[in-house]
């Protein structure tokens, strides 16, 4: 199930054969959640040998047009437009970095109701944590495809270098990044000191204006803000957080930070949790274009679980309730994956289910119900 305006876009950016070989993947994707290409390549819907299947998918994901850039941009930027009809409206970015085997993905990502969109994607081609030089490269194609939105960007201790706070202070960007305990900072007057001397302890927060990072000289100075959770129902985090921001209060800054987990909520969906990319052994380019199929599934997933829900459909794909449990069972990602393998589960065996159904004649009430749940569920997009 693509969204309609998923839909316009790619058939004006692609030939009539290409959209439909990104359809089928899709499809493939949300049902059999794999990206492996010999797994899609043995369930591709193309009646020739499984060679020349798996073949044709490997020649479709080197295609120049299946690009971030080119196929991923456009449909992203409609959608912000839609979503955030006031460009005054802050759009929020997470920045992050995963690894398995021998690559090494850095992503910046659209935090969208306490989940994360991938907006755009490099493979470092080494081990370990980024540079400045590669923080700014994964940034600047964001700076024109929003151009004329507001921008707050976070990150994680990878990301506390006061060289990349500077630039995206010169951007106009506002920013939110986690410093490590042994940062140095110097407040007014006052001698330089390390993070970890401040004893930030569960239940404290605090909030330091003009504060001098590190004691490298010619940077700008910026706001502090110190935050450790306190105990509660017996648990305790393992660490506060101290934050490296250009925001004006601690509220805004601890509101924010919180939203970046939503990045480490898309990780696990994107990999064991659901699409189980660190199966695939793909690399280079294919990588690339594998991460994109997930990205637009990803999404289409989660528009149609926030439909399903607005409409009050949730209760026909998961379960709502849970003894003693305080959070939500499913979010909206795996609502909307969940209705499109009911449905398509529906379609896929509609004579076995009907012949089912009517084995039961009193039950018919409730099977009308049901039915016209999956119709809605089929339009919610």
């Amino acid at each position: 199930m693509i969204p309609k305006f998923y839909q316009t876009c790619f058939q004006n950016l692609l030939t009539p054969t290409q959209y439909k070989m990104l359809e089928i993947l899709i499809m493939l994707l949300q049902f059999h959640k794999t990206v492996t290409i010999e797994k899609l390549a043995s369930v591709f819907p193309q009646p020739i040998q499984f060679e020349s299947r798996r073949r044709s998918i490997q020649r479709f994901l080197v295609l120049p047009q299946l690009s971030i850039e080119y196929l991923w941009f456009p449909v992203l930027k409609r959608w912000v437009k839609n979503s955030y009809k006031a460009k005054k409206k802050r759009l929020i970015f997470a920045i992050d970095r995963t690894q398995w085997r021998s690559e090494n993905v850095f992503v910046i990502s659209l935090i969208e109701q306490k989940r994360a969109i991938p907006v755009y994607w490099l493979l470092l081609p080494k081990r370990g944590c980024s540079n400045f030089g590669e923080q700014k490269k994964l940034i600047r194609p964001l700076l024109r495809l929003f151009k004329g939105y507001r921008i707050l960007v976070l990150g994680d201790r990878e990301f506390h270098s006061i060289k990349l706070a500077n630039w995206l202070h010169s951007k106009d960007i506002s920013f939110v990044l986690r410093q490590k305990q042994g940062t140095y900072i110097r407040q007014e007057n006052q001698p330089y000191q390390r993070l970890q001397s401040l004893e930030l302890t569960p239940g404290i927060s605090f909030f330091f204006q003009g504060v001098q990072v590190t004691k490298q000289k010619g940077f700008a100075t910026f706001n502090l803000a110190g935050y450790y959770k306190r105990k509660y129902r017996g648990k305790v985090e393992s660490a506060g957080w101290f934050l490296l921001t250009n925001l004006d209060n601690l509220a805004d800054a601890i509101k924010a930070f919180k939203l970046r987990s939503g990045i480490e909520a898309m990780f696990k969906d994107c990999k064991t949790g659901g699409y189980n990319l660190e199966s695939t052994r793909a690399d280079g380019r294919r990588l690339i274009s594998l991460i994109l199929l997930i990205t637009i599934a990803y999404s289409c997933a989660i528009l149609l679980g926030r439909n399903s829900r607005q409409m009050g459909l949730q209760k026909y794909v998961g379960r709502l309730k849970e003894l003693k449990r305080f959070h939500r069972r499913h979010s909206a990602f795996w609502i909307g994956l969940y209705g499109c393998l009911w449905v398509g589960a529906m379609e896929f065996w509609t004579n076995l289910a009907h012949e089912f159904m009517l084995l039961k004649p009193g039950k018919q009430p409730h099977f009308q119900q049901g039915l016209r749940a999956m119709s809605f569920i089929q339009s919610a997009l």
